[in-house]
């Protein structure tokens, strides 16, 4: 069965040769002119299994759009199209859960290279969920709702700063360099920031980490990354 990708763009000839390029490749394509009824799509009995979102669309903008999806679906991939200088926006995406963005304007074989890449770590990421509890000392992370927990007080995270964290605890005592972080977290091919990890690993332990140093879980390895551990 075909894999299903949801198209929203509101200039009819690059969405119409988008659909055109993807159902080349084997996809079923949908179309959405705008937020309004690309989020009537979603919210339909179609199974989506991406969503290639440009950010500039009438009616819900496209980061509000992926704001309301991640908020109960971490795992449909969403690929941001960006304009070249909108710099805010691709923050704001990723930020918000968004698997990769490419700018316009763009090479097809590069955005279908960033599909099959989003498609396939969305995949895994599925394949790997369950309602299993992930836990080092007192922190306490459920992937199946989302909660983490730690000293019994509620902790708030972005999706991506949820994605690291499951990461770091899925390999827990092991010492992981920022290219293993950039992978499994970002995507194969994000060609982002070098020091993003750095700055969601700082992100995390704020939120995370209490002011005693004793208890701090995640540790830096100097010159090498990262490593969570029970105890220091």
């Amino acid at each position: 069965m075909p894999e299903t990708i949801l198209v929203v763009e509101d200039e009819e000839k690059i969405a119409r040769l988008l659909q055109i390029e993807l159902e080349c490749e084997g996809y079923s394509v949908l179309i959405a002119n705008n937020g309004r009824s690309a989020l009537d799509i979603y919210q339909s009995e179609v199974a989506l299994d991406l969503i290639l979102l440009d950010v500039m669309i009438p009616g819900i903008s496209g980061i509000e759009l992926l704001r309301r999806i991640r908020q109960h679906d971490p795992h449909t991939a969403v690929l941001m199209l960006t304009a070249k200088s909108a710099v805010e926006d691709k923050v704001s995406g990723l930020d918000l859960g968004a698997n990769d963005y490419i700018t316009k304007p763009f090479q097809i074989e590069e955005l279908l290279a960033r599909i099959r890449a989003a498609l396939r770590l969305a995949g895994a990421r599925k394949k790997e969920s369950g309602n299993q509890s992930l836990t080092a000392g007192n922190l306490q992370l459920n992937e199946t709702t989302r909660e983490v927990v730690r000293d019994g007080q509620s902790i708030e995270l972005t999706p991506r700063e949820f994605d690291l964290l499951v990461y770091l605890l899925k390999n827990k005592r092991q010492v992981l360099s920022r290219e293993q972080i950039t992978v499994a977290v970002w995507g194969y091919d994000y060609q982002g920031d070098t020091n993003v990890v750095d700055v969601y690993i700082r992100y995390v332990r704020k939120k995370i980490d209490p002011q005693q140093k004793e208890q701090e879980l995640i540790h830096t390895i100097r010159g090498v990354g990262y490593v969570l551990k029970d105890q220091p």
